[in-house]
């Protein structure tokens, strides 16, 4: 045994052995330790839904992540490049430069061409911007003898607009609230008192034939009512006909007369 301890081999051996354990002991405080503590450590991932992709990339990029943009989609309540959704969501644990992938806002939003909406049912107009993503907004009415009609849209034709665009609507109240003058249609065909009738706002009602021997075939008689300067809007004006007097109307085998059509000399 002591001549073992005398060795000088022996001494080198034990030497050369604390040396390696030193230097392992110095790897693993070096290396091995911050390792073994960093394993399982995470960063959570911010919530940057409705932020902008600029305010998205700032808060990635400060803890220490990465983001990529997987999808674009129209959005009407979001600016074009806005965070729409986020995978991980906020609040996830992840790994340091652990990559995140997000939805944006697109930049352009697909337009429409208005539609013409005047002369349609309030019903009809308010399908049709339904189809189109279009919103009804305020509905106003007016005196008008077309009832429930649509007489002015507050977007003009053809112009290009955004989905969920609001559109305001002017109706027709079908009587009118003001009066216009009634024409004078004594002596007139029948189809310029009908013109006469439409451009001043009011109604052709009834039409009755009359054999006259004092004005010409087709022309008007009488109207009714006739005792007043003015009518409201939309109200009916009923024609009296004149026709040949004396006519007869002679039936051939196999034909069928209609009577409510209306005849024209």
């Amino acid at each position: 045994m002591k001549a073992i301890l005398k060795d000088k081999r022996f001494h080198y051996l034990i030497g050369g052995s604390a040396l390696i354990v030193t230097a392992l002991l110095l790897i693993a405080d070096a290396w091995l330790m911050p390792w073994y503590t960093n394993y399982g450590a995470g960063i959570t991932v911010p919530d940057v839904k409705n932020l902008s992709l600029d305010q998205a990339k700032q808060r990635f990029e400060e803890a220490g992540l990465r983001y990529e943009v997987y999808d674009e989609r129209p959005n009407d309540k979001l600016p074009p490049g806005h965070v729409m959704d986020q995978t991980p969501s906020g609040g996830t644990i992840v790994k340091p430069n652990r990559k995140i992938y997000l939805m944006t806002s697109a930049e352009s939003r697909p337009s429409i061409g208005m539609p013409s909406l005047v002369g349609n049912s309030l019903d009809n107009a308010r399908i049709q911007l339904q189809v189109r993503g279009l919103k009804l907004g305020s509905i106003t009415y007016e005196s008008s003898p077309y009832r429930n009609s649509v007489l002015r849209q507050s977007v003009a034709v053809g112009e290009n607009i955004e989905r969920n665009t609001v559109v305001h609507l002017v109706i027709g109240d079908g009587v009118g609230q003001r009066k216009v003058p009634v024409p004078n249609l004594l002596g007139l065909r029948l189809s310029q008192a009908q013109i006469r009738i439409r451009d001043a706002g009011l109604r052709v009602g009834d039409i009755t034939y009359i054999a006259s021997a004092l004005y010409e075939p087709n022309h008007v008689l009488r109207f009714n009512p006739s005792d007043s300067d003015s009518l409201f809007e939309g109200t009916s004006i009923h024609l009296v006909i004149a026709e040949k007097p004396n006519v007869q109307e002679f039936i051939e085998s196999g034909v069928v007369l209609n009577d409510s059509i209306p005849r024209f000399r």
